[in-house]
């Protein structure tokens, strides 16, 4: 690998700020990679201290930008953050936390959704929260309503103003029956975080069940929160007047350890992804596996690799855990470009995460979306309003292109088809790829990825 380019910071490596790859695609990924803690799980666990009294450690925290920006929101709200007696761990402190201006706040927010699950542990701590508008991946529309509902059910008012929104609490919050219209992750961490200190009971029903919001109902739990999970996706908060620090080991990040396996089934690698754990991954082993990928569980991960035969042409369908997730499908797409027949993926939780086909196709691949899904004999996700279908007809060479990168998952996918393209190609805006993954230049060079940062 060549790097191109100067550190912007002494003591920087030169690819640290690098917005474009230029890839020499042709060559199989081999070698290991190492995952950390889940993106989901340890920037919640992080907004979850504030309720603590005590300081909490979270520990294998991963380097990357969404926990950046997690870190420089609760250091404007006065929470000392520290690093712990181990790598990739975190002290947190919240016993000087305090109100933060609009400017603080907008100034770190614009990048991430994160800020609207501070809501309920600032109105606990503060009797007020501001929330300016929200950033992220822009995969469809992500409306908060299902939080703000939530939230005026535990007592808060929420009054929408031109530059955000501010909530306040003047009689503190109170425990409260809700029943989510679609099981949604954020919402469902709204109303953990704002539950276990409400006074009263809160019955939750129709919430997601994600691995990643077990482990945070575990967080939470060993601050000293009273949470039962009953059949039907049905959760019980009993809230209680005071909650200390916890000492956590994260959840490793499921979706990067599927990343890297749709890596190895693209380029027909073989990477060893240590950390990844079976149980979590159930769903996805069983769709690789039905493609034509194999893979092998041991203690300390899973190595994933092509099995003998060719790539099999299959249909998915997008879910909430325990269905496909939708994080997966975009880079598992990449690989079915090399499948043998007709493959359908049904993404049936955001309306546009499909629009990264577009540059697939400008790479050789038979891609074609359906705006309003389709139909199907054996569909067991019912139809949703919002979703959509691709066909991907295989399998087709890809060769390289000028690519701009869209979204977090479409970023990582598309240096996945560059790799497995003939010839050279151009990413641009590599740069959000950082938002989820740990290391990712460290890693691609590890396993034998050609190419060169430049910008």
């Amino acid at each position: 690998m060549t790097l191109i380019g100067e550190a912007k910071t002494p003591g920087t490596p030169a690819y640290a700020s690098g917005e474009v790859l230029e890839i020499r695609g042709g060559r199989q990924l081999r070698g290991q990679v190492d995952v950390r803690g889940a993106k989901n799980l340890a920037t919640k666990a992080m907004v979850a201290s504030l309720l603590g009294e005590t300081p909490s450690i979270l520990r294998d925290v991963p380097d990357i930008r969404d926990v950046e920006v997690v870190r420089s929101l609760l250091e404007v709200h006065g929470v000392h953050v520290s690093e712990g007696d181990e790598a990739g761990s975190l002290v947190l402190d919240p016993s000087d936390a305090k109100s933060a201006n609009f400017e603080e706040i907008d100034a770190h927010a614009g990048s991430s959704r994160i800020p609207i699950l501070f809501c309920g542990p600032l109105l606990h701590l503060l009797g007020q929260a501001f929330i300016p508008d929200l950033g992220g991946c822009r995969i469809g529309d992500r409306p908060i309503d299902f939080h703000l509902d939530a939230l005026r059910r535990f007592g808060a008012i929420v009054d929408k103003q031109p530059s955000g929104i501010r909530l306040s609490a003047p009689e503190g919050l109170h425990g409260a029956s809700i029943e989510l219209p679609y099981p949604s992750v954020g919402a469902t961490e709204q109303v953990l975080l704002t539950a276990v200190r409400a006074k009263g009971v809160t019955e939750l029903r129709n919430a997601a069940i994600e691995p990643e919001i077990m482990d945070l109902i575990g967080v939470l739990q060993k601050m000293g929160a009273i949470i039962s999970y009953e059949p039907n996706r049905v959760i019980f908060i009993e809230g209680v007047d005071e909650l200390r620090g916890y000492d956590h080991r994260s959840l490793f990040d499921r979706n990067e350890a599927a990343s890297w396996a749709c890596a190895a089934l693209a380029t027909d690698g073989d990477i060893f992804v240590k950390g990844a754990r079976q149980y979590e991954m159930l769903t996805f082993l069983n769709v690789y596996r039905k493609v034509g990928g194999d893979f092998d569980i041991t203690d300390d991960g899973i190595r994933f690799h092509r099995g003998k035969a060719p790539l099999k042409a299959i249909t998915v369908e997008t879910d909430v855990h325990p269905g496909f997730m939708t994080d997966w499908q975009q880079p598992l797409i990449v690989a079915l470009t090399q499948a043998n027949g007709e493959s359908i993926v049904h993404e049936t939780v955001y309306e546009n995460r499909l629009g990264f086909t577009r540059a697939l196709n400008q790479m050789g691949a038979d891609i074609v979306v359906h705006e309003q899904g389709l139909e199907g004999e054996n569909r067991r996700v019912p139809r949703r309003a919002l979703e959509q279908a691709a066909v991907i007809n295989g399998p087709t060479p890809l060769r390289g292109a000028d690519i701009v990168v869209p979204d977090l998952r479409g970023g990582f996918s598309y240096v996945v088809a560059a790799l497995a393209a003939e010839g050279t190609s151009r990413v641009s805006g590599v740069g959000i790829i950082r938002r989820g993954y740990e290391k990712f230049f460290e890693k691609l060079t590890a396993l034998g990825a050609d190419f060169d940062v430049v910008g």
